[in-house]
C-alpha cells in the first residue's frame, strides 16, 4: 500500500487476534518488519499465513507469555539479536479483565490478574525493549488505553479495567518523558471494537447491551480492528516525529459526548 513504515522494526504483541492482529497486518502493508508474538501458537500462526496470502511477511514467537518476564526477554532479544535494533513497539496484547462491581470484586480472581493482564504486559515488554528502542534514535512504543481509562460504564461493573487502562495511561506519559528525545510514546484510546474478545462477552453481537453501546456512538457503528490499526500507523511513522505523551481516542466520537 505504502512505504509509510520502511525499515522500521516493528514489535507487535498479541498479532493472533483483534486491535494486535489487524495493527501487524497493516505495519507491514505500510512497509515494516514485524516481529510478533502471541501466547495462541494457532491464532498466530494464521495471523502469519494471513499475511503471506497477501504477499506479506511476519515473523513471529508463539507461545510467548507476556506475564512472565524470561519470556518476554527471550521474544525481544530474539528479535534485537536478528536486526541489531528495535524502532516500534506496539503493544496489543491483553488479558481480557474481569467485570465485577467493587462490592463484588474478589482481590485475587479477578483484580489481580486483570491489573497484570492490562498494566503488566505493557511494563515487561517495555522493560527489556528499552535499551534498543534507545539505541534507535528516533523510536516509538504505542500503547492502548482506552475510553474507559476517562469514562465509568453504565453497562458492567469495570472498576478493574478502568484501573488497568488508566495505569497504562499514566505510565505511557512518564515513558514519554523518560525516553525523549530518543523514544516517543504515545497511546491509544480505543472505544468498542469488534474483536474476538468482546464478541466473547457479548458486547459486539446483535442484542440490548450493543445497542445501548451505540446510543453513546455518535458514528452509530462499532469500531473495527482496521480502525485502530490506521491510527497507530501514524504512531509507528516518522509522521508523528513531534508526538509523544499524547493519548489518541479512536471511539467513533464517544470521548466527545
Amino acid at each position: 500500500m505504502s512505504q509509510r513504515l520502511a525499515n522500521k522494526i516493528a514489535l507487535v504483541t498479541g498479532i493472533g487476534g483483534g486491535i494486535g492482529r489487524g495493527c501487524a497486518l497493516m505495519f507491514a502493508r505500510h512497509g515494516a518488519t514485524i516481529i510478533g508474538c502471541d501466547i495462541n501458537p494457532a491464532t498466530a500462526a494464521q495471523t502469519v499465513a494471513d499475511a503471506a496470502a497477501e504477499g506479506l511477511t511476519i515473523d513471529s514467537m508463539h507461545p510467548v507469555d507476556l506475564t512472565q518476564p524470561n519470556d518476554v526477554k527471550r521474544w525481544i532479544e530474539r528479535a534485537a539479536g536478528k536486526h541489531g535494533r528495535i524502532d516500534v513497539l506496539l503493544n496489543a496484547a491483553a488479558i481480557p479483565p474481569h467485570m465485577a462491581r467493587i462490592e463484588d470484586i474478589d482481590y485475587e480472581r479477578q483484580w489481580t490478574p486483570t491489573m497484570v493482564g492490562e498494566a503488566d504486559v505493557v511494563v515487561l515488554a517495555c522493560h527489556y525493549a528499552w535499551p534498543w528502542l534507545k539505541a534507535s534514535g528516533k523510536a516509538s512504543i504505542i500503547n492502548f488505553a482506552s475510553v474507559n481509562a476517562f469514562r465509568a460504564s453504565t453497562h458492567f461493573g469495570m472498576g478493574p479495567h478502568c484501573a488497568g487502562k488508566a495505569a497504562v495511561l499514566a505510565l505511557t506519559r512518564q515513558l514519554a518523558i523518560e525516553g525523549a528525545p530518543a523514544i516517543r510514546a504515545n497511546t491509544i484510546s480505543p472505544g468498542m471494537v469488534v474483536t474476538p474478545a468482546t464478541q466473547s462477552a457479548g458486547a459486539s453481537t446483535d442484542g440490548e447491551i450493543r445497542e445501548r453501546i451505540l446510543a453513546r456512538v455518535p458514528m452509530k457503528r462499532l469500531g473495527q480492528p482496521e480502525d485502530i490499526a490506521w491510527a497507530a500507523v501514524f504512531l509507528a511513522s516518522d509522521e508523528s516525529g513531534w508526538v509523544t505523551g499524547a493519548n489518541l481516542p479512536v471511539d467513533g466520537g464517544v470521548m466527545a459526548n
